[in-house]
């Protein structure tokens, strides 16, 4: 196996640090486990080679002259390149303040100096581990959401604490706009509350609950959106990320079709496609903007042209006759 393959299948640090004897110290170690290593003497060059090699952890001193280690941090943590990249703290500050400066600068650990080699394995090991889960989480997440894009599914990708919209197939805009209107960064509050109600039930259960996990529906006149999870990305105690699949489903036809079978008006079609559904006067009135005693005389007009008495026959000739046209139709 040639070293160029070794060096490409090990695991890649980062040391930045402006002491050339800490550098040896810890490439030695480094090198002697296994881990491909890069040094950097500065700020500014720690962030070019970040950029450029995209190592698997960063240990990076608190204090330099110049940029100092804060300042590198809170730069990789904004650049979308190498914002994933586990950033190990080392420096002789003791002081809370300046441990918890490093924390807020987007660390996930600290080692204090003198630095202990051994020490420092062990904690990139715990950091290397959880950054490889997550990059591979998310190229997976990423992979379904391209093949959804190009098969023109209506994909989203929401944050289930708060409802945002982190992606969006074009499909899925589309739909939203026409929904709920345009700029749309949240989803519509009893998605997000179905949402969360499944990030719970998920943390309760031993196995994932995506996996036949109620569909959610919104309705819409005769048009229906419904709402199915696909995947979830990201940690699960704090909800994480939920991968949407949306679904426009729409019966207009089906009230075109009983329109020009039984010779109706638009409006007796919709009152007969809504008997159909099993909605009472009242409902069929709110659903349509009119009065009980108005969807009455529509529905005595359409008895009449069916040539029916009751509620149950005109519907179950309706159905007959929708279904030979429309064989997924669900009443």
């Amino acid at each position: 196996m040639s070293d160029a393959l070794d060096l490409q299948q090990s695991e890649v640090v980062l040391i930045v640090d402006d002491v050339p004897d800490n550098l040896s110290v810890l490439h030695d170690a480094l090198d002697e486990s296994g881990y491909s290593v890069l040094v950097a003497l500065n700020g500014e060059s720690a962030l070019q080679r970040a950029q450029q090699a995209v190592p698997d952890v960063i240990l990076l001193d608190a204090m330099m002259p110049g940029m100092d280690g804060f300042e590198v941090a809170r730069r990789l943590k904004a650049n979308p390149i190498t914002a994933h990249i586990p950033i190990v703290f080392m420096t002789g500050l003791t002081e809370t303040e300046h441990l918890e400066a490093a924390l807020a600068a987007g660390a996930v650990d600290y080692v204090t100096k003198p630095i202990k080699p051994r020490e420092v394995l062990a904690r990139m090991a715990v950091h290397t581990r959880t950054a490889k889960a997550a990059r591979q989480t998310a190229q997976q997440a990423n992979q379904t959401r391209n093949a959804l894009d190009a098969f023109g599914y209506a994909s989203v990708t929401v944050r289930a604490r708060d409802g945002r919209l982190l992606w969006q197939t074009p499909l899925a805009r589309e739909l939203l706009r026409t929904w709920f209107g345009p700029d749309n960064q949240l989803v519509p509050e009893p998605v997000l509350a179905w949402l969360q109600r499944q990030a719970a039930a998920q943390l309760m259960a031993t196995s994932t609950a995506v996996q036949g996990a109620p569909r959610f529906h919104l309705d819409q006149g005769a048009r229906r959106l419904s709402f199915d999870l696909h995947q979830q990305v990201g940690d699960s105690e704090g909800g994480g990320d939920w991968l949407i699949v949306m679904r426009e489903i729409s019966d207009e036809a089906v009230i075109n079709t009983m329109s020009l079978a039984f010779k109706l008006t638009a409006r007796e079609a919709e009152v007969l496609y809504w008997v159909v559904k099993g909605k009472i006067n009242r409902d069929i009135g709110d659903i349509l903007g009119s009065s009980p005693a108005t969807v009455k005389k529509h529905l005595e007009r359409i008895f009449a042209k069916l040539g029916v008495e009751t509620r149950t026959s005109a519907a179950a000739m309706a159905i007959n006759r929708i279904r030979q046209s429309h064989p997924q139709f669900e009443a």
